[in-house]
Protein backbone atom coordinates (compact mmCIF):
# COMPACT_ATOMS: atom_id res chain seq x y z
CA UNK A 1 0.00 0.00 0.00
CA UNK A 2 1.22 3.49 -0.85
CA UNK A 3 2.15 5.77 2.04
CA UNK A 4 0.16 8.68 0.63
CA UNK A 5 -3.53 9.43 0.15
CA UNK A 6 -5.86 12.16 -1.04
CA UNK A 7 -7.97 14.13 1.40
CA UNK A 8 -10.23 17.17 1.18
CA UNK A 9 -9.18 20.42 2.83
CA UNK A 10 -11.02 23.68 3.46
CA UNK A 11 -8.79 26.41 2.00
CA UNK A 12 -10.62 29.13 3.92
CA UNK A 13 -14.20 29.68 5.11
CA UNK A 14 -16.65 30.16 2.27
CA UNK A 15 -18.53 28.43 -0.52
CA UNK A 16 -18.01 25.08 -2.19
CA UNK A 17 -15.08 26.51 -4.18
CA UNK A 18 -13.09 26.55 -0.92
CA UNK A 19 -12.95 22.76 -0.92
CA UNK A 20 -9.79 21.32 -2.47
CA UNK A 21 -7.71 18.13 -2.52
CA UNK A 22 -4.27 17.55 -1.10
CA UNK A 23 -1.89 14.61 -0.91
CA UNK A 24 -0.82 13.63 2.61
CA UNK A 25 0.58 10.63 4.45
CA UNK A 26 -1.84 7.91 5.47
CA UNK A 27 -2.51 8.31 9.21
CA UNK A 28 -1.29 5.73 11.72
CA UNK A 29 -3.93 4.52 14.19
CA UNK A 30 -3.33 5.11 17.88
CA UNK A 31 -3.59 2.12 20.20
CA UNK A 32 -7.39 2.44 20.54
CA UNK A 33 -8.09 3.34 16.91
CA UNK A 34 -8.96 1.56 13.68
CA UNK A 35 -7.58 2.68 10.31
CA UNK A 36 -10.36 2.46 7.73
CA UNK A 37 -9.76 2.32 3.98
CA UNK A 38 -12.69 4.54 3.09
CA UNK A 39 -15.19 3.28 0.53
CA UNK A 40 -17.76 6.02 1.15
CA UNK A 41 -18.53 8.92 3.47
CA UNK A 42 -21.61 10.98 4.26
CA UNK A 43 -22.07 14.73 3.88
CA UNK A 44 -23.73 16.36 6.90
CA UNK A 45 -24.93 19.80 7.94
CA UNK A 46 -22.04 20.25 10.41
CA UNK A 47 -19.66 19.81 7.44
CA UNK A 48 -21.41 22.67 5.65
CA UNK A 49 -21.20 24.87 8.73
CA UNK A 50 -17.51 23.97 9.17
CA UNK A 51 -16.85 24.92 5.54
CA UNK A 52 -18.55 28.25 6.19
CA UNK A 53 -16.43 28.86 9.29
CA UNK A 54 -19.39 28.53 11.65
CA UNK A 55 -18.59 25.20 13.33
CA UNK A 56 -14.85 24.93 14.08
CA UNK A 57 -13.29 21.66 15.14
CA UNK A 58 -12.21 21.38 18.79
CA UNK A 59 -8.59 22.11 19.63
CA UNK A 60 -6.29 19.23 18.71
CA UNK A 61 -8.74 17.64 16.27
CA UNK A 62 -8.03 17.41 12.53
CA UNK A 63 -9.49 20.29 10.49
CA UNK A 64 -10.31 17.84 7.68
CA UNK A 65 -14.11 17.55 7.54
CA UNK A 66 -16.07 14.32 7.53
CA UNK A 67 -17.94 12.79 10.48
CA UNK A 68 -18.89 9.37 9.14
CA UNK A 69 -17.26 6.75 6.95
CA UNK A 70 -17.67 3.19 5.77
CA UNK A 71 -15.01 0.89 4.44
CA UNK A 72 -12.60 -1.91 5.24
CA UNK A 73 -10.23 -2.09 8.20
CA UNK A 74 -6.68 -1.56 6.93
CA UNK A 75 -4.86 -1.58 10.29
CA UNK A 76 -5.65 -1.63 14.00
CA UNK A 77 -4.05 -0.11 17.07
CA UNK A 78 -2.29 -2.29 19.63
CA UNK A 79 -5.21 -2.19 22.09
CA UNK A 80 -7.97 -2.89 19.56
CA UNK A 81 -9.72 -6.20 20.21
CA UNK A 82 -13.07 -6.01 18.40
CA UNK A 83 -11.84 -5.61 14.82
CA UNK A 84 -9.24 -7.09 12.49
CA UNK A 85 -7.82 -6.19 9.10
CA UNK A 86 -10.38 -6.89 6.39
CA UNK A 87 -13.50 -6.28 8.49
CA UNK A 88 -16.22 -4.20 6.82
CA UNK A 89 -17.13 -1.36 9.15
CA UNK A 90 -18.70 2.05 9.48
CA UNK A 91 -17.83 4.61 12.10
CA UNK A 92 -18.48 7.98 13.66
CA UNK A 93 -15.23 9.85 13.20
CA UNK A 94 -13.80 12.73 15.18
CA UNK A 95 -13.16 14.43 11.84
CA UNK A 96 -11.08 13.46 8.82
CA UNK A 97 -13.67 11.41 6.96
CA UNK A 98 -13.22 13.22 3.65
CA UNK A 99 -10.23 11.10 2.74
CA UNK A 100 -9.10 7.79 1.26
CA UNK A 101 -8.12 6.57 4.74
CA UNK A 102 -9.44 7.66 8.13
CA UNK A 103 -8.74 6.71 11.75
CA UNK A 104 -11.78 6.01 13.93
CA UNK A 105 -11.87 5.21 17.67
CA UNK A 106 -12.66 1.52 18.18
CA UNK A 107 -15.56 2.45 20.46
CA UNK A 108 -17.17 4.48 17.65
CA UNK A 109 -16.73 1.76 15.01
CA UNK A 110 -19.42 -0.78 14.15
CA UNK A 111 -19.50 -3.80 11.86
CA UNK A 112 -21.66 -3.17 8.80
CA UNK A 113 -24.82 -5.29 9.08
CA UNK A 114 -25.14 -8.04 6.48
CA UNK A 115 -26.91 -6.87 3.35
CA UNK A 116 -26.09 -3.18 3.89
CA UNK A 117 -23.96 -1.56 1.18
CA UNK A 118 -20.96 0.69 1.79
CA UNK A 119 -22.95 3.68 0.49
CA UNK A 120 -25.83 2.93 2.86
CA UNK A 121 -23.44 2.29 5.75
CA UNK A 122 -21.68 5.62 5.17
CA UNK A 123 -25.01 7.39 5.70
CA UNK A 124 -25.63 5.77 9.08
CA UNK A 125 -23.19 6.88 11.83
CA UNK A 126 -23.66 10.66 12.18
CA UNK A 127 -27.43 10.70 11.82
CA UNK A 128 -28.15 7.47 13.71
CA UNK A 129 -25.84 8.44 16.59
CA UNK A 130 -27.51 11.87 16.73
CA UNK A 131 -31.05 10.54 16.62
CA UNK A 132 -30.41 7.76 19.12
CA UNK A 133 -28.77 10.15 21.58
CA UNK A 134 -31.32 12.93 21.30
CA UNK A 135 -34.65 11.24 20.62
CA UNK A 136 -34.26 7.99 22.55
CA UNK A 137 -31.65 8.67 25.25
CA UNK A 138 -32.23 12.32 26.14
CA UNK A 139 -35.78 12.54 24.76
CA UNK A 140 -36.75 9.18 26.29
CA UNK A 141 -39.12 8.46 23.39
CA UNK A 142 -40.84 5.11 23.69
CA UNK A 143 -43.45 2.96 21.99
CA UNK A 144 -46.95 4.38 22.16
CA UNK A 145 -45.80 8.00 22.29
CA UNK A 146 -45.99 10.69 19.61
CA UNK A 147 -42.95 12.42 18.10
CA UNK A 148 -42.79 15.65 16.07
CA UNK A 149 -39.71 16.13 13.88
CA UNK A 150 -38.93 19.53 12.41
CA UNK A 151 -36.95 19.23 9.18
CA UNK A 152 -38.46 15.86 8.38
CA UNK A 153 -36.74 15.31 5.04
CA UNK A 154 -33.20 15.97 6.26
CA UNK A 155 -30.85 13.08 6.96
CA UNK A 156 -31.56 13.48 10.68
CA UNK A 157 -35.29 13.86 10.05
CA UNK A 158 -35.74 10.79 7.87
CA UNK A 159 -33.66 8.72 10.29
CA UNK A 160 -35.71 9.85 13.29
CA UNK A 161 -38.97 9.11 11.52
CA UNK A 162 -37.87 5.64 10.37
CA UNK A 163 -36.59 4.61 13.78
CA UNK A 164 -39.65 6.01 15.55
CA UNK A 165 -41.98 4.12 13.25
CA UNK A 166 -40.03 0.88 13.68
CA UNK A 167 -40.02 1.28 17.47
CA UNK A 168 -43.75 1.92 17.78
CA UNK A 169 -44.15 5.70 17.87
CA UNK A 170 -46.67 7.83 16.00
CA UNK A 171 -45.00 10.72 14.16
CA UNK A 172 -45.53 14.10 12.57
CA UNK A 173 -42.99 16.12 10.59
CA UNK A 174 -42.66 19.62 9.18
CA UNK A 175 -41.21 20.13 5.71
CA UNK A 176 -40.85 23.05 3.30
CA UNK A 177 -42.73 21.97 0.17
CA UNK A 178 -45.61 19.84 -1.06
CA UNK A 179 -43.07 17.69 -2.93
CA UNK A 180 -41.37 16.90 0.37
CA UNK A 181 -44.74 16.10 1.95
CA UNK A 182 -45.24 13.46 -0.73
CA UNK A 183 -41.66 12.20 -0.46
CA UNK A 184 -42.17 11.00 3.11
CA UNK A 185 -45.93 10.38 3.02
CA UNK A 186 -45.43 6.65 3.57
CA UNK A 187 -43.30 7.36 6.63
CA UNK A 188 -45.20 10.00 8.57
CA UNK A 189 -47.87 12.69 8.59
CA UNK A 190 -45.92 15.52 6.97
CA UNK A 191 -46.98 19.18 7.13
CA UNK A 192 -45.86 21.94 4.76
CA UNK A 193 -45.05 24.69 7.25
CA UNK A 194 -45.10 27.30 4.47
CA UNK A 195 -48.78 26.75 3.70
CA UNK A 196 -50.14 25.26 6.95
CA UNK A 197 -49.94 26.06 10.65
CA UNK A 198 -48.30 22.90 12.00
CA UNK A 199 -49.61 23.50 15.52
CA UNK A 200 -53.22 23.67 14.32
CA UNK A 201 -52.83 20.61 12.09
CA UNK A 202 -51.34 18.48 14.86
CA UNK A 203 -53.84 19.62 17.50
CA UNK A 204 -56.68 18.72 15.14
CA UNK A 205 -55.14 15.34 14.32
CA UNK A 206 -54.58 14.47 17.99
CA UNK A 207 -57.85 15.94 19.31
CA UNK A 208 -55.78 18.58 21.14
CA UNK A 209 -53.70 15.93 22.90
CA UNK A 210 -50.45 17.14 21.29
CA UNK A 211 -47.16 15.25 21.24
CA UNK A 212 -44.74 13.75 23.75
CA UNK A 213 -41.39 14.54 22.14
CA UNK A 214 -40.22 17.21 19.68
CA UNK A 215 -36.89 17.10 17.82
CA UNK A 216 -36.19 20.66 16.69
CA UNK A 217 -33.62 22.18 14.34
CA UNK A 218 -35.37 25.54 13.91
CA UNK A 219 -35.02 27.10 17.35
CA UNK A 220 -36.50 30.38 18.56
CA UNK A 221 -39.31 30.91 15.99
CA UNK A 222 -40.97 27.60 16.90
CA UNK A 223 -40.60 27.73 20.69
CA UNK A 224 -44.11 28.96 21.53
CA UNK A 225 -45.82 26.50 19.21
CA UNK A 226 -43.61 23.67 20.48
CA UNK A 227 -44.53 24.41 24.10
CA UNK A 228 -48.21 24.59 23.17
CA UNK A 229 -48.03 21.19 21.47
CA UNK A 230 -46.21 19.29 24.20
CA UNK A 231 -48.24 17.11 26.52
CA UNK A 232 -47.65 16.90 30.25
CA UNK A 233 -44.12 15.56 30.89
CA UNK A 234 -43.26 16.36 27.26
CA UNK A 235 -39.66 16.73 26.06
CA UNK A 236 -38.32 19.33 23.63
CA UNK A 237 -34.88 18.46 22.26
CA UNK A 238 -32.79 20.93 20.27
CA UNK A 239 -30.04 19.83 17.90
CA UNK A 240 -29.81 23.08 15.90
CA UNK A 241 -31.34 26.55 15.74
CA UNK A 242 -31.32 27.40 12.05
CA UNK A 243 -34.11 29.95 12.55
CA UNK A 244 -32.60 31.74 15.53
CA UNK A 245 -30.78 31.01 18.78
CA UNK A 246 -32.45 33.52 21.11
CA UNK A 247 -36.08 33.38 22.17
CA UNK A 248 -37.38 36.65 23.62
CA UNK A 249 -40.54 35.36 25.28
CA UNK A 250 -40.84 32.04 27.08
CA UNK A 251 -43.95 30.88 28.92
CA UNK A 252 -42.36 29.63 32.11
CA UNK A 253 -45.72 28.88 33.71
CA UNK A 254 -46.56 26.49 30.88
CA UNK A 255 -43.27 24.69 31.38
CA UNK A 256 -43.99 24.30 35.10
CA UNK A 257 -47.65 23.29 34.79
CA UNK A 258 -46.91 20.67 32.14
CA UNK A 259 -43.63 19.54 33.77
CA UNK A 260 -41.85 20.00 30.45
CA UNK A 261 -38.19 19.24 29.80
CA UNK A 262 -36.21 21.41 27.38
CA UNK A 263 -32.79 20.08 26.45
CA UNK A 264 -30.42 19.64 23.53
CA UNK A 265 -26.94 18.61 22.49
CA UNK A 266 -24.26 18.53 19.82
CA UNK A 267 -22.38 15.38 18.92
CA UNK A 268 -19.06 17.20 18.62
CA UNK A 269 -19.11 18.18 22.31
CA UNK A 270 -19.58 14.61 23.52
CA UNK A 271 -16.60 12.72 24.90
CA UNK A 272 -15.50 9.26 23.78
CA UNK A 273 -17.27 7.48 26.65
CA UNK A 274 -20.58 9.11 25.75
CA UNK A 275 -20.19 8.22 22.08
CA UNK A 276 -19.32 4.64 23.05
CA UNK A 277 -22.56 4.43 25.06
CA UNK A 278 -24.54 5.62 22.04
CA UNK A 279 -22.79 3.01 19.87
CA UNK A 280 -23.80 0.26 22.31
CA UNK A 281 -27.42 1.38 22.19
CA UNK A 282 -27.41 1.30 18.40
CA UNK A 283 -25.75 -2.12 18.35
CA UNK A 284 -28.40 -3.56 20.66
CA UNK A 285 -31.57 -1.98 19.27
CA UNK A 286 -31.00 -0.59 15.79
CA UNK A 287 -28.45 -2.97 14.21
CA UNK A 288 -30.93 -5.89 14.25
CA UNK A 289 -33.41 -3.69 12.36
CA UNK A 290 -30.83 -2.80 9.72
CA UNK A 291 -29.89 -6.47 9.33
CA UNK A 292 -33.54 -7.17 8.51
CA UNK A 293 -33.53 -4.45 5.87
CA UNK A 294 -35.52 -2.02 8.01
CA UNK A 295 -34.69 1.67 8.63
CA UNK A 296 -32.04 1.77 5.91
CA UNK A 297 -30.98 5.38 5.30
CA UNK A 298 -32.69 7.25 2.49
CA UNK A 299 -29.99 8.18 -0.05
CA UNK A 300 -30.81 11.34 -2.00
CA UNK A 301 -27.75 11.45 -4.22
CA UNK A 302 -24.33 9.79 -4.52
CA UNK A 303 -21.20 11.52 -5.86
CA UNK A 304 -17.68 10.38 -6.75
CA UNK A 305 -14.71 11.40 -4.62
CA UNK A 306 -13.60 13.97 -7.21
CA UNK A 307 -17.03 15.67 -6.98
CA UNK A 308 -16.84 16.98 -3.42
CA UNK A 309 -17.88 20.50 -4.44
CA UNK A 310 -20.96 19.13 -6.21
CA UNK A 311 -21.80 17.03 -3.15
CA UNK A 312 -21.72 20.08 -0.89
CA UNK A 313 -23.74 22.09 -3.40
CA UNK A 314 -26.45 19.41 -3.32
CA UNK A 315 -26.84 19.89 0.42
CA UNK A 316 -26.61 23.67 0.16
CA UNK A 317 -29.79 23.80 -1.95
CA UNK A 318 -31.90 22.35 0.87
CA UNK A 319 -33.84 20.30 -1.66
CA UNK A 320 -32.49 16.92 -0.55
CA UNK A 321 -34.63 14.19 0.94
CA UNK A 322 -32.36 11.98 3.03
CA UNK A 323 -28.59 11.74 2.79
CA UNK A 324 -25.92 12.85 0.34
CA UNK A 325 -23.04 10.36 0.12
CA UNK A 326 -19.63 10.43 -1.58
CA UNK A 327 -18.38 7.09 -2.93
CA UNK A 328 -14.59 6.86 -2.78
CA UNK A 329 -14.31 3.28 -4.07
CA UNK A 330 -17.10 1.73 -6.14
CA UNK A 331 -17.98 -1.55 -4.45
Amino acid sequence: MSNSMQQVMIIEPGGVDKLAYESVSIPTPKQDEVLVKVYAFGINRPDILQRQGLYPMPKGVTPVPGLEVSGVVAAVGSAVSQFKVGDQVCGLTNGGGYAEYCVVPESQTLTIPEGVSFVQAAAIPETFFTVWANVFQMGKAKAGETLLVHGGTSGIGTTALMLAKALGLKTFATVGSDEKVQAIADLTTAINYKTQNFEEVIQAATENAGVDVILDIVGAPYLEQNLNLLRRDGRLVYIAFLGGAKAKDVKLGQIMMKRLTITGSTMRARNSAEKAEIARGLQETVWPLLAKGECLPMIYQTFNFDQIQDAHAALDTGEHVGKVVVEVIAA
